[in-house]
Parts: structure tokens; C-alpha cells; sequence
């Protein structure tokens, strides 16, 4: 749950310099006796056929062959902060030549007013109001990306340039780019500053985006949005942008908004619509710290939602594999430890018992209830002991890499470690 005091500390997140990624759980394990390590494994993987496709798939892209292998994963602060995803997202892309993916979808969140993943970069001009779908007030139509950018004004440019992913340079260049909005009124109209840059056009109305092919591969490229009809009701709402390019390997995607949970994205309208322009191979489900918050917590509403969600995953892809993780051990208004994370996950054992698919425990691997105490007193969680400090995300990420890796090498009968050393030493 996002309060002032947590929303500013996701913004200074972004003001530390990211620095080398290097697996840290070799010298953790012995800094951290609180948490729970032998608990850290995917527990399921080995009787899902899902999974096991996952995993020969990954092998072949770890092995230099070309296939395109699309992960989403979706959930609230921790996953807008893009700090413990995108360090997977590093992981899994540079584990050989033909990992290197595309850099996909992605928000802007800076032109909403809320904190911005630090590898791609938002500028912009003009007047927008930002609306969240975890914002109760907040009404307005939402997509995939659960936030929404209104603009009224007359003329606005926005300039979208991707960073790598931090640890390498060029790896996010990108021939096509999709502006995803709601405005099909022709009151206003996109431009590129660089009009020959443009050289195809196709519209998609269902899904409420514009694909525009560029001439080149670029880094970086601005566009203008223009009013044409001057109306008091005219209004353009950006609901997303996709970078996109040729290269075959993985794609990860995150879909995160500060304060997200299940009933809030089930306020999206077009999320089926976009969700299902994507067939992923696997879905990482990190919704539930803002469900089980609240004393009116509903486990039977939350069940449902869970397994609404996971059908229409399958509808995207039948043969996708889908991770359900518990959420982290966390404080109620910084006062008590949150009894209904146990709650939930009860629930989220038996969604992937019933749907077959599989379950990262991070609530048992932090230490169970009360945990997020001492990582707040070790410092890898701030005061509101719902967050994480930068060292606790990586923490985060090299676990559930680990337990993803340790996963695979089972499947293929492979040496303990033979793939975490890979990923990690390439």
C-alpha cells in the first residue's frame, strides 16, 4: 500500500546510482541466518508440463540457440520500482549471444507524475495528469500498464530513450515502436520529429494502439501529440509504449503500479484486450501484498480473481507457465506484522494446485511471520517494512533466480549449479 512517506521512497530508489550487478547470495547466506535459504525452490515446477517446456526452451536460448521466449511479470510498487525485475530481466538476456531480447512494453511513468524504471528515460513537455487504477478517486479508462496519462492541451512532445538495462550498452534499440492510447476521435494527431523516420503505419483500434516502423534503429526517438479539433472535452490518454526490434531471445516484460492489486487491475478495461496481443511463455504473478492488507481482506475474492486471471493467461498461450509468488511478510500501517499474508498464501498453494501450475514461497523464504523485522533491522527493508531497500531487491532477484535455475537443472538432469554459473559468470 503506497503511502506519501513509501511513494518517496521509491522516487529516492531512483536517485542511487545502479551499480554493477554482481550475485550477491554467496556472502548474504552467512550475513543473513534469519532467512529461510533451504526454502528457496519452486515447488510444483517438476509436475507442470508448462514448466517443462520453460525450461527446455531456456536451454536452448542458454545454448546459443534463436527462439523468442516472452516472460511477464506483474504486480505493485515492487514491480513499478523494475529494480529486483529488471535485475532478472539482466540475468536471463546476457546468458548468451541469443538471449538479447527486445525491450517490449513499458510505461511513462514520469509523464504521470510517479516514479520511472532507471533504464529507459521519459522527457517530456505539456500539462499531464496522471491516474492510477490503484487510486479509488481515480476514474478514467485504464490498459495493460494499470495507469493513465491525460492530456488536454494544445501540444505536447515526448522523447523516449532506453538505457540498456544498466549492465549493458545497446541492448534495447529499437526499429518499431507502439503508442498505445484512447483517442480515436481525431482530436489529436501523432508526430515524429523526425518525419522520415517513419516509413509504415498500421492502427489497431481492439487493442488501442498505433505501430509506427521506423526507417533505422535507434535509441532514442521523440513524437509530438497535437490537438486538432479545439474542444474543451477533447483529451488524449497515453496507456503505454512498446520498443520493439528484430532480435530473437527473451523479452521481459513488467507490468507494476504503485498501490496494484487484483480488484484495482480488474478496473482496466482494455487489459484483456492488450494482454492477449502477447503469447508468454512464462507469467509471474507478484499481485497480493495490497490484497491482503487490509482488514476486509477477501480470501474467497482473491481466490477468484487469481484464477480469472490464470485462464485468461492460458487463453493467451494455453501451454504458458505460470509462477504464483507469496507475497513478502510486511507491516500493517508500521505497527504490527500482517496476519493476512498467511491467508493468502494458503490460497495461493491451492490456485496452483487446482490450475497445475507452480509457487515461489517468498513470504516461507524471508523467515515466515514477523520476518520483514529483521530485514528492516539489517537494513534491506525501510521503515514501512513493505518495501525494500536496493540491497534487499537483489537479494530478492538472486533468490528467485537461483530457484528458477536450480528448477531447470533438475529438469534436464543437469550438474547442481551448471546453469546458475552460467548466467551468472557470462
Amino acid at each position: 500500500m503506497m503511502t506519501p512517506k513509501s511513494l518517496f521512497f521509491c522516487v529516492w530508489l531512483f536517485a542511487v546510482p545502479m551499480m554493477a550487478q554482481t550475485y550477491i547470495l554467496d556472502s548474504a547466506k552467512d550475513e543473513y541466518p534469519f532467512v529461510n535459504w533451504k526454502a528457496n525452490t519452486i515447488k510444483m515446477a517438476e509436475n507442470s508440463p508448462a514448466f517443462k517446456k520453460l525450461f527446455h526452451k531456456l536451454d536452448t536460448i542458454a545454448n546459443g540457440g534463436k527462439k523468442d521466449l516472452h516472460i511477464f511479470h506483474i504486480g505493485g510498487s515492487h514491480i513499478q520500482a523494475d529494480i529486483y525485475s529488471n535485475r532478472l530481466r539482466s540475468y536471463l538476456q546476457t546468458m548468451s549471444l541469443s538471449a538479447k531480447g527486445q525491450r517490449g512494453f513499458i510505461y511513462p511513468f514520469s509523464i504521470a507524475k510517479t516514479n520511472n524504471p532507471g533504464n529507459y528515460k521519459i522527457s517530456y513537455d505539456g500539462e499531464w495528469t496522471g491516474y492510477r487504477c490503484s487510486v479509488r478517486k481515480d476514474s478514467v479508462a485504464w490498459g495493460l500498464a494499470g495507469v493513465t496519462a491525460v492530456f488536454k492541451d494544445s501540444l505536447a512532445h515526448v522523447k523516449v530513450k532506453v538505457n540498456g538495462n544498466n549492465y549493458h550498452e545497446n541492448m534495447y534499440d529499437f526499429n518499431t515502436i507502439r503508442i498505445f492510447y484512447d483517442n480515436w476521435s481525431s482530436d489529436y494527431e501523432i508526430s515524429f520529429k523526425d518525419d522520415a523516420l517513419v516509413s509504415d503505419i498500421k492502427e489497431n483500434k481492439k487493442a488501442h494502439f498505433v505501430e509506427y516502423t521506423l526507417a533505422k534503429t535507434v535509441e532514442e526517438v521523440e513524437f509530438c501529440i497535437r490537438k486538432t479539433e479545439h474542444s474543451d472535452q477533447s483529451e488524449f490518454l497515453m496507456m503505454g509504449i512498446e520498443l520493439m526490434n528484430d532480435n530473437t531471445g527473451i523479452q521481459y516484460t513488467s507490468i507494476g503500479v504503485n498501490g496494484g492489486s487484483f480488484s484495482y487491475y480488474d478496473r482496466c478495461r482494455y487489459f484483456d484486450e492488450q494482454l492477449l496481443l502477447y503469447t508468454p511463455d512464462l507469467f509471474i504473478v507478484s499481485v497480493g501484498t495490497n490484497d491482503a492488507y487490509h482488514p476486509d481482506f477477501n480470501p474467497k475474492e482473491y481466490k477468484q480473481y487469481y484464477t480469472d486471471l490464470i485462464k485468461l493467461i492460458q487463453k493467451a498461450n494455453p501451454d504458458c507457465a505460470v509462477l504464483l509468488t507469496v507475497p513478502n511478510d510486511s507491516y500493517y500501517q508500521k505497527k504490527i506484522p500482517n496476519p493476512r499474508t498467511r491467508i493468502a498464501q494458503k490460497i495461493i498453494y491451492e490456485v496452483a494446485k487446482d490450475q497445475n501450475m507452480a509457487v515461489w514461497d517468498f513470504y516461507e523464504i524471508m523467515g515466515g511471520f514477523n520476518s520483514s523485522q529483521s530485514w528492516y533491522t539489517n537494513k534491506l527493508m525501510p521503515r514501512d517494512r513493505i518495501h525494500f531497500t536496493v540491497k534487499g531487491y537483489r537479494i530478492k532477484a538472486d533468490l528467485l533466480l537461483q530457484a528458477l535455475a536450480n528448477s531447470w537443472e533438475k529438469e534436464l538432469q543437469l550438474p547442481p549449479n551448471a546453469i546458475l554459473n552460467q548466467i551468472i559468470n557470462e
